[in-house]
């Protein structure tokens, strides 16, 4: 097959199969990831404020928050609640800490009947294992590069 023809198959094929796709609706799925994502961090907002008052402070409270919000997307992810707001609100209800919650309890809960240590424990991080990889990694990497630049005075 010469470069022509493929090249216009994959076009043939790409027409066909967007044929049957129902058309994205950009502004409505933006908006409503932009207004479940803000919803998230009101919420993470008032629990700020309100622990705030209480007399928490410092690394303390951002600690307490991040442990309410991801109470708060367990718990819901065990309810079945998470995952049609997250049907419903696309990368909104996945970017907060929340979303990494739901990404690590969801596998917990899907493979509990293959036993605590081959299925709870060993499924839990195949969502977000390569993203802690990846992360850590990229962490990593920028360090060395920002010390290399330090070292050779450009930082």
């Amino acid at each position: 097959m010469t470069g022509r023809s493929r090249e216009n198959c994959n076009r043939n094929y790409i027409a066909y199969v967007n044929s049957f796709a129902p058309p994205t609706k950009h502004f409505k799925t933006c908006g409503r990831a932009f207004g479940v994502g803000g919803l998230i961090c009101v919420i993470g907002q008032f629990f700020r404020c309100m622990l705030e008052l209480s007399g928490l402070s410092g690394d303390e409270l951002a600690g307490t928050v991040s442990i309410l919000l991801i109470f708060l997307g367990t718990f819901l992810t065990g309810l079945g609640v998470y995952d049609r707001i997250g049907r419903n609100a696309g990368a909104g209800s996945i970017v907060p800490i929340t979303g990494f919650a739901n990404s690590v309890c969801s596998p917990a809960m899907e493979f509990k009947t293959e036993g605590l240590v081959f299925g709870t424990a060993a499924k839990m991080f195949v969502v977000a294992g390569p993203v802690l990889v990846f992360g850590v990694v990229g962490g990593v990497a920028v360090g060395v590069l920002y010390r290399l630049l330090a070292i050779a005075g450009v930082g």
